[in-house]
């Protein structure tokens, strides 16, 4: 993405985003490889570790050392956060975050990215399958509480929420109905995504999301009206006041209720059409999450567990879709339900900003 033309676009600097200072105490220099929290979690498995179980010590300190190692190489790469002299040319963060919102191409961007945040991208996936198997060695070699062991089974899942963050924010940037400032702000918050691996705005978050998630997995929908009512009214009472509001404020947006209709029944918008067609066609009223590939005459998952690969692998087929749909001009959702939410929190949080800086300017006055 570094070498797209600018000209269109005003570059802007870093520091308009985020207070200097902030930054720097708040996001240590380099890849964060484990944050205070994660390490409290490694040392209290390793002490059970060695009262119970001490042959499975060397195996997970041996693989938390490869992350470590993992890590220490991907931060020889030149930081995306400071002005870099690369092989052709002289990258900034203004100029990497003008080039990231210019960038409005189609297809896997894979190859456009800087190698810091590809590599970031794998490093991070092995640290969410480590922490899944410190997970199964606390519940399985360890005499933790199981609210202990959902420690190692939530922060896997936090950091899952981070790895879809990159898609999102991705997704955002090229959503033009978006301002150009709150674009800038994302791609910011995108780049230092890519260059810490961790985002304060997603964990804010991703508590909700799974929230959201644990409540549609107990969801037993009857797929007949496809209103989900009744399932809507129970997610949100089980949310905070950021997901009441999103649904009060948004629902009744086409998009954004065709989006949750997705996320709720799990199946595409264009299998939800064609349900509604062969229910209707034949005077059923409803049916179970069960009879739902029969009746569509094909295989879909619309089981659902606490596995936090499944909440991945169902969120990456709705992007998918998503984005055909934009590339295509289909009708129906062209983003997810996350992103709608993420859009609606940034949007939210920048409108709060204003008034509180308009707020003091009048103070001051």
């Amino acid at each position: 993405m570094e070498n797209i033309a600018l000209q269109d676009f005003e570059q802007v600097s870093i520091d308009e985003f985020f207070d200097k200072e902030d930054l720097v105490s708040s996001i240590p220099d380099g890849i964060i490889i484990f944050t205070p929290h994660q390490q409290d979690l490694i040392t209290n498995l390793i002490s059970e570790l060695s009262k119970e179980n001490p042959d499975k010590v060397e195996r997970i300190q041996s693989r938390l050392n490869d992350v470590e190692n993992l890590a220490k190489a991907i931060a020889r790469f030149p930081s995306l956060l400071e002005k870099a002299n690369l092989t052709s040319s002289m990258r900034t963060p203004e100029t990497l975050i003008e080039s990231i919102i210019s960038y409005q191409e189609d297809g896997d961007t894979t190859l456009h990215m800087p190698s810091k945040a590809t590599l970031g991208k794998g490093f991070l996936i092995t640290k969410i399958h480590t922490f899944y198997s410190m997970e199964k060695l606390a519940r399985n070699y360890t005499s933790m509480t199981e609210k202990q062991v959902k420690e190692y089974s939530d922060e896997t899942t936090s950091m899952m929420f981070t790895l879809m963050a990159e898609d999102v924010y991705l997704n955002l940037i090229k959503d033009k109905t978006i301002s150009m400032e709150l674009r800038r702000q994302i791609a910011n918050l995108l780049i230092i995504l890519w260059e810490h691996r961790s985002d304060q705005t997603i964990s804010d978050i991703a508590p909700v999301l799974q929230t959201v998630w644990n409540a549609r997995r107990r969801l037993a929908p009857a797929f007949g009206t496809m209103m989900g009512t009744s399932e809507l009214i129970m997610v949100s009472m089980q949310a905070d006041e950021n997901w009441a509001s999103f649904i009060k404020n948004k629902l009744s947006t086409t998009e954004v209720s065709q989006a949750m209709e997705e996320f709720l029944f799990g199946i595409s918008h264009e299998q939800v059409l064609k349900l509604k067609d062969i229910l209707r066609n034949q005077g059923v009223k409803s049916i179970g999450r069960d009879e739902v590939g029969a009746y569509l005459g094909e295989r879909v998952k619309t089981d659902v567990s606490l596995d936090y690969r499944d909440f991945y692998l169902l969120y990456t087929v709705r992007r998918d879709n998503a984005r055909a749909r934009r590339r295509l001009h289909l009708e129906g959702p062209k983003a997810t339900l996350e992103d709608f939410f993420i859009k609606f929190i940034m949007e939210s949080n920048m409108e709060k900003q204003k008034k509180d800086a308009l707020a003091r300017t009048s103070e001051d006055d």
